[in-house]
């Protein structure tokens, strides 16, 4: 017997965990440091046009998915797809995607969770740059300790998913992402007030457009169209099951723009904290992933009272990492509920053991599998992961369900609109028809090609 779906308790709750299993490692790590490599507030700008142009109707399409079948992508396109079409085949991309997202991404909340005890322990006082920078080789030396830290993760939130949806996932996240947010206006206030501060607010927050010509503006194009494409968690599906524990009392749109206005709202607000720290301390804020790991503990070291706002942002980062492990382990829960008729107890059991088997070759790629180099010197088995999900899940898996809601083959035009329009608030433009059919298709294709040539043959 098929079992009742789960709800939230709140539109609050929907908004602040769809927000959630977007806002992530690629808000709070990666766009502030390719903000600084190509230029600052024009690349912002760039960037939060893609999103409306993209990010918001994928979104939409996705939602409406979840919430037209009340299934996960397990089973989603089974329910809603035409008889005799293929379109449920999507359900192992998806499922793939969600699943590999995580073999890399459980290591990287560990390293947050590490630096966070090792921050408030004073474990980075006294180090100067060279020494901190050691610090982060030498946890990367250590599977032991990278794997006792990988598990805590995987148990902390698989632990809140076994409380159910509404007493687990939507009530820890709720709090989880409130407090996120408050810390980070915490430390934006104490990064703006640093000496030396203003310089940092002013490359952020001024537009300098003649830094598009210094990067080419193909170049800078395409990295604003990739950040805002990637943020949002679109095409696995992570998405799409939030959408299946909603009513239909609000339309999608209006819902798919809030929770996009909080992803970007996340991201530039850590590039409030970010930037003024660099420029007071004289640190280049295009320094890359290092950024987060190796500068910015530096950066805090030399600050009045570092230890505190040092262990404040690395508690900040945990929250913004966990609450997309959460948001996808539940996903990865409604995936065997959905196909199956296991207990939830049951799935979550088998699924610890597999999420920590499964994240090893991340946690080995920096130590004892450190001579497998994908992608050249300096790549690890992370690089190969995030790029089987970025550069191809991602974009592929977003084609699909922008397809299957424009196309008569698919589940129409017609039942998409009408799904994604049921309810109050803003409405989804029958006028974007074309757009979504034909054009945003291609801005897709586009990115996954490119994704490939600047990976293999861009000089």
């Amino acid at each position: 017997m098929e079992q009742k779906r789960e709800r939230f308790s709140s539109r609050l709750g929907f908004i602040l965990i769809s927000a959630g299993c977007a806002i992530g490692l690629g808000n709070v790590w990666k766009f502030p440091y390719i903000t600084g490599q190509y230029g600052g507030a024009a690349f912002v700008l760039i960037y939060i046009a893609f999103l409306i142009l993209m990010g918001i109707p994928i979104l939409v399409a996705e939602l409406s998915v979840g919430r037209g079948s009340q299934r996960s992508i397990a089973r989603a396109m089974d329910v809603l797809e035409p008889k005799g079409t293929k379109w449920h085949w999507y359900k192992y991309l998806g499922m793939a995607g969600n699943y590999i997202l995580m073999m890399f991404y459980t290591t990287v909340a560990g390293w947050m969770l590490y630096y966070f005890f090792k921050t408030a322990a004073g474990g980075f006082d006294g180090l100067d740059a060279e020494g901190i920078g050691a610090a982060f080789n030498t946890m990367l030396g250590r599977p032991g300790l990278m794997t006792g830290f990988m598990v805590v993760v995987v148990l902390i939130c698989f632990a809140i998913c076994a409380q159910g949806l509404q007493a687990g996932v939507e009530k820890i996240t709720k709090v989880m992402m409130l407090m996120l947010l408050l810390l980070m206006i915490v430390l934006a206030v104490r990064s703006a007030l640093l000496e030396g501060g203003e310089a940092g607010l002013e490359f952020y927050l001024k537009p300098n457009f003649g830094a598009l010509k210094e990067y080419g503006l193909l170049e800078v194009l395409f990295a604003a169209l990739g950040q805002a494409f990637f943020t949002l968690s679109i095409g696995i599906g992570a998405i799409a099951i939030f959408g299946s524990y909603i009513d239909k009392s609000r339309s999608l749109t209006g819902e798919a723009i809030l929770i996009t206005i909080l992803d970007t709202f996340v991201a530039f607000m850590a590039g409030m904290i970010i930037f003024p720290a660099c420029f007071a301390y004289g640190v280049n804020p295009g320094q890359g992933p290092s950024l987060i790991f190796v500068t910015l503990p530096n950066v805090f070291n030399n600050m009045p009272g570092g230890r505190l706002w040092g262990s404040l942002f690395f508690l900040f980062m945990c929250f913004a990492s966990f609450s997309t492990v959460i948001a996808v382990f539940q996903n990865i829960i409604s995936f065997a509920t959905d196909l199956t008729n296991a207990s939830r107890k049951k799935v979550i059991i088998i699924n610890v053991i597999a999420i920590i088997l499964l994240s090893m070759p991340c946690v080995l790629g920096y130590n004892l599998w450190s001579g497998f180099q994908p992608f050249g010197p300096d790549t690890a088995v992370l690089d190969l992961e995030d790029f089987i999900v970025s550069q191809n899940i991602l974009p592929l898996g977003s084609l699909i369900f922008v397809l299957f809601c424009s196309w008569k083959m698919g589940w129409g035009w017609d039942n998409f609109l009408a799904e994604a329009n049921a309810g109050k608030g803003l409405k989804f433009p029958n006028c974007l028809r074309i757009y979504i059919k034909w054009v945003l298709p291609l801005i897709v294709l586009f990115i996954f090609v490119m994704g490939y040539y600047s990976k293999f043959f861009a000089a």
